[in-house]
């Protein structure tokens, strides 16, 4: 029986019709899908810090050196710029310290305090380069808390810490002599309970030796329940009768209110011209109260117009590029106008500054290589 293609054979007249029409129309070009819009520009330059720990602590010396610090007794030291991070020796029993203030004046000199509840709070010397270390001093208060260390030159430093029976912890470091010599000054009135500093950033004090011999120019940015606040005034330096510090409590313009809000660092550029930042840790994408200016040495603080994009942690002066640079866990943003308004400079997450290095989580370090990429009134 014949099949049904043999019955009925297709007519070829159809197909050739179809082909011919084919192959004279114009194929189509592919359409360039559309182009991907260009990643924010950022003058961070990522490091290779060699390391996974989380970085509170920072400390540019100059001439391609600077120091790190972080949890797990981690301290990590550069020579040329940041092309090679080095691991240091572990301070003896630090394997469960975080190093969040770190102080260097040279490749082979510097300091690190270590954060925590009681004697979890050290301080830790080199001057070998970090091949071995000695301990300095152990908090003696089970409920204090060390926040920031900061000197001026080698021989005169201070040291902050949490409010332990009913004032804030300052100790002033003298090392005129071969040893280091601590000095417990009447810090500020507060309540541990609704005020305290942050050990965020090192850079909860700010110093400068002030007008009168004897004096160093003081502030110290504080939170919590009892809101934000600005101490401001004179801390004595070893060789001045000048009797007790005083320092004024200013109130902030910033977030505040709970535990986690407040001042987290400031900055001085001369002893008239500062800023503060801050904002609540737990809200980091809230911008407003995030950072606050002042022209007075801190007798007054005004909330910046436009403020950074989220709570920062610390805050810098770039005296080259004549900025404020500030940084936080979304992002850092920049200010050429003394603090009054911030444009973003990034979305990365960070901890703490000494410019030009910028340090956070997992072992971020990066580098600030211009604030050109942030916009036309960059200098």
């Amino acid at each position: 029986m014949p099949s049904e293609l043999q019955r009925n054979p297709p007519n070829p007249a159809p197909l050739l019709c179809l082909a011919i029409a084919l192959l004279s129309t114009p194929i189509a070009k592919p359409q360039p899908s559309a182009t991907p819009a260009p990643a924010p520009a950022t003058p961070w330059q990522l490091q290779n810090s060699t390391t996974k720990a989380g970085l509170r602590g920072i400390h540019a010396v100059g001439n391609g050196i600077a120091w790190a610090g972080g949890a797990n007794g981690t301290i990590l030291r550069t020579e040329d710029g940041g092309y090679m991070w080095q691991s240091c020796a572990l301070p003896p029993g630090a394997e469960k310290l975080d190093f969040r203030g770190i102080w260097a004046w040279d490749a082979n000199t510097a300091v690190a305090m270590s954060s925590g509840p009681g004697d979890l709070s050290r301080l830790y010397k080199t001057t070998d380069g970090c091949s071995s270390w000695k301990l300095l001093s152990t908090n003696p208060d089970k409920e204090g808390f060390w926040d920031a260390i900061g000197f001026l030159g080698k021989n005169l430093g201070y040291l902050l810490g949490d409010p332990v029976n009913g004032s804030f912890t300052i100790l002033r470091i003298d090392a005129f002599k071969a040893s280091y010599h601590y000095t417990s000054l009447a810090g500020p009135k507060a309540d541990s309970k609704k005020l305290g500093a942050f050990a965020a950033s090192n850079s909860s004090i700010a110093l400068t030796f002030g007008n009168s011999p004897g004096l160093v120019r003081t502030w110290i940015g504080a939170g919590g329940q009892d809101g934000a606040i600005v101490f401001s005034g004179h801390l004595v330096a070893p060789f001045c009768t000048c009797g007790q510090p005083i320092l004024d409590a200013v109130p902030v313009p910033l977030s505040s209110g709970t535990d986690s809000s407040g001042v987290f660092s400031l900055a001085f550029r001369d002893e008239t011209t500062g800023v503060a930042v801050g904002g609540d840790y737990k809200k980091p994408n809230e911008s407003n109260g995030t950072a606050a200016y002042t022209t007075d040495g801190g007798k007054t603080w005004t909330a910046a117009a436009k403020p950074p994009h989220g709570y920062r942690s610390a805050v810098a002066w770039d005296a080259s590029d004549k900025a404020w640079v500030a940084a936080g866990t979304n992002g850092s943003d920049v200010s050429y106008d003394d603090g009054k308004t911030w444009q973003p400079l990034d979305n990365g997450n960070w901890n703490a500054l000494s410019l030009p290095w910028v340090v956070g989580p997992e072992g971020r370090i990066a580098k600030l290589v211009s604030l050109k990429p942030a916009g036309s009134s960059a200098k």
